[in-house]
């Protein structure tokens, strides 16, 4: 591998492709890891002064139904269209003889993605904060607005047992992953099982909806450039995806065990940003949805989550990842399975309480 080239890229033969499929590409041609993927890998491409992004599958253990190319570009590509905001896709290359798995190329879009703590000088003011709030409620209620069939996602997934099948599937992944028993991942499951609402009308569901996973623009918060990371979109219960989104969302009072769980930082407790409550009450008056069983919705993200760092964590201690930051996935899982018991015994619903 050449000195400086990231892991999972094989120069000579992408730069091949981008000259023969990517319109714009020509030489030189530089490849970067874009740091924050902690599954797919995710680069920026420079070729000839023009900047594209690069995705492509983990190095290694790669579970089932995972890390699916084709799906993430077809979703991309059909979302265009729509007033939902997504990078504009490119290319899709499934010959495994270029890169050793599938990717795709789509375009690079400049703005502000917000890790772990704010960017300095981003979003000071209570107003941007609340402004960014209300447009991480406006874009989840825009994509679960959008005809999934009008779109030619009418065959994306199976809406129907999509809840039952989430608590099975995320079941099976952690016996692929596990690294050590945890008892509080079969009392979350046992307990998700007892407890499954009646799902609304089917949406296009992202599956990893969260501030982290947006560009916003840079000199405006309140705007959203493009949503990323679709790599677990698919048609099913719209409320996983805002149960998904609030266990990111720390407000003041929130444990130092929910903030380590999720590594959302203190981001959103600053004045201006809405709370949970206010969250919910803003996506169900934009979207029209019943939101009386969000509890539901926010245990069964905390397993979720729980399983996906599991994965991370096995790959980690596999050495087939590839950047920084992945010790604390083991941890984190934990923590996680936690909470997924700790919100069911907190919840109205007796069947979640146990």
């Amino acid at each position: 591998m050449p000195s400086g080239l990231p892991a999972g890229i094989n120069a000579a033969a992408l730069s091949r492709f981008f000259v023969d499929h990517v319109p714009g590409a020509s030489g030189p041609f530089d490849y970067e890891l874009i740091a924050g993927g902690r599954s797919n890998l995710t680069y920026r491409v420079v070729a000839g002064g023009r900047s594209f992004v690069l995705r492509r599958p983990p190095l290694g253990h790669v579970l089932p139904t995972a890390h699916d190319m084709a799906r993430e570009f077809r979703v991309l590509s059909a979302l265009s269209p729509t007033d939902v905001p997504v990078p504009q896709t490119i290319a899709l290359c499934e010959d495994n003889s270029v890169n050793g798995t599938p990717f795709y190329v789509m375009e690079y879009c400049e703005g502000m993605v917000i890790g772990e703590e704010m960017p300095e000088g981003y979003a000071e003011t209570p107003a941007e904060r609340r402004a960014l709030s209300m447009a991480v409620a406006d874009t989840l209620a825009k994509l679960h607005a959008v005809d999934y069939n009008a779109v030619g996602l009418g065959d994306f997934g199976r809406p129907e047992g999509y809840l039952e099948r989430q608590v099975r599937r995320w079941g099976e992944q952690w016996e692929r992953s596990k690294t050590r028993e945890l008892a509080e991942i079969d009392e979350a499951i046992r307990r998700l099982k007892n407890a499954i609402p009646v799902s609304p009308a089917p949406t296009i569901v992202h599956g990893d909806y969260r501030i982290g996973n947006m560009i916003l623009g840079l000199d405006d918060p309140g705007r959203v450039v493009a949503l990323l990371d679709w790599e677990m979109a698919t048609l099913g219960d719209p409320l996983s995806d805002l149960g998904y989104t609030l266990i990111y969302w720390v407000e003041p009072g929130d444990s130092e065990k929910r903030i380590e769980a999720v590594t959302a930082g203190d981001i959103t407790t600053r004045e201006g940003f809405m709370t949970r409550a206010e969250l919910i009450a803003e996506y169900a008056r934009r979207s029209g949805q019943n939101v009386e069983h969000i509890d539901f919705y926010v245990a069964l993200a905390f397993y979720k989550l729980a399983v996906i760092c599991e994965g991370i964590n096995a790959r980690w201690l596999s050495g087939e990842t590839v950047g920084d930051g992945f010790e604390p996935f083991g941890r984190r899982a934990e923590l996680l399975a936690q909470l997924a018991v700790e919100t069911a015994d907190q919840s109205a619903d007796p069947r979640l309480r146990g």
